[in-house]
């Protein structure tokens, strides 16, 4: 699964149509969020880090909530955008849920697990075990 990282106002026209998540690495307004959504018809979710989501108006989440794209709190660790547009969840993370349910533990504490493993948000976490 990648997540394409956006990381200003400028990038947000060169989107491509079909990413399902993006992150959104800078403070959005809700003209950018709808811009994204704009480029991006088929966006699942956008991530936004912590810091930057508490700004999000409640009009803009309740319009996202009627899309149905999921809003995801927290920040991509360790990504380098001079490398690469996109972050990848790798396929080991996948088989980690998949493995952690086949030993029967509890979606809650599946999540708890992956997160500290992983860095990744709990929101976020849940997120992928939909499309597990």
């Amino acid at each position: 699964m990648k997540i394409r990282v956006v990381s200003s106002k400028d990038e947000i026209e060169m989107l491509s149509n079909d990413w399902d998540i993006v992150h959104i690495a800078f403070r959005p307004s809700n003209k950018d969020i709808f811009s994204v959504v704009g480029k991006c018809p088929n966006v699942k979710a956008l991530h936004i880090p912590s810091s930057y989501i508490k700004t999000i108006s409640g009009s803009t989440q309740m319009y996202l909530s009627m899309q149905g794209i999921d809003l995801l709190e927290g920040g991509i660790w360790g990504h380098r955008k001079d490398i690469n547009d996109y972050y990848e969840i790798s396929k080991s993370i996948f088989d980690r849920i998949k493995e952690h349910r086949s030993k029967g533990l509890s979606e809650e504490n599946i999540v708890d697990k992956m997160a500290k493993d992983t860095k990744l948000g709990s929101d976020f976490i849940e997120f992928i075990m939909k499309k597990v």
